[in-house]
Formats: C-alpha cells, structure tokens, sequence
C-alpha cells in the first residue's frame, strides 16, 4: 500500500467524532440519599426458606439481618379493610427480625406511574397513614 494511503487512512481514523452530552446524573449526597432506603419506610421484603413476602416499615437494617415492623403480604388488604371499618383488631403488624440469609430482597413501597403503592391504597381505603394507624404520627 503506498505511503500517501496510509496517511489518509490513519488521518480518517483521527478524526474528532461529535461526542454526546453524558446523561444527567445526580451532582449532589442529597440527591443520592433521597434514594436510600430509610428507617420508617415502607418496605416490601421478599424471603426465602420458606417463600414469604412480607410488607412493612423499616426499623433497622444491618449485616446480621433486618428489623421490620410488618405483616404478612396475603392478609394485607384484610388488615387494611379492618381498619378502614374500624373493626377489632385481630390482624396487625408485628415487629420482627429477620437473619440476612433468609432475605432475597428488598424494595421500597413506592406509587411508579399507574402502579399505587400499598401504604398509598392504604391511606385512600383506610383516610388514615399506616404512621396514624399504629401510633407513630398524629392523626
């Protein structure tokens, strides 16, 4: 291949292309913990041996394991209807601990688009916060 090919060829190679803004990212800590999961969030605990899944406020969280007052995801919505018609309380939440390696996962309760979060169907069945129902916030 002659020389002058060469360099024109290495020359296209070098050519500046024009480069894409980055997308936005988070420049602030704030920002980034805004995202965390706190203590007093909703959570949603998925559990293994055996399969359970769990819905609840977050109470603490650490390597051995995590601490939830919470109740079974099945007997939700029959908690949530015995509150909203002020029935005795035969269903409640507990508070409980469980050992890291039953955890699989968790996620925070939280309204995406169309999909209500349960603490959000909550307040819209009962007209009271899960915080008002069991003592934690003023009603």
């Amino acid at each position: 291949m002659p020389r002058s090919s060469r360099s024109s060829q290495k020359a296209s190679l070098t050519k500046r292309v024009p480069v894409r803004p980055a997308p936005a990212v988070f420049d602030s800590a704030s920002a980034w913990e805004g995202l965390a999961m706190n203590v007093g969030d909703p959570v949603i605990v998925y559990l293994q041996l055996p399969k359970e899944k769990v819905w609840g406020l977050l109470v603490s969280l650490g390597t051995a394991g995590i601490v939830v007052r919470c109740i079974d995801l099945a007997a939700f919505d029959d908690w949530m209807r015995q509150e909203a018609r002020g029935d005795e309380p035969y269903l409640g939440l507990s508070t409980v601990f469980y050992p890291m390696n039953r955890v699989e996962r968790m996620e925070r309760d939280q309204t995406v688009g169309p999909v209500i979060s349960y603490s959000d169907k909550f307040e819209r069945e009962v007209r009271r916060t899960v915080r008002q129902v069991i003592g934690l916030d003023e009603p």
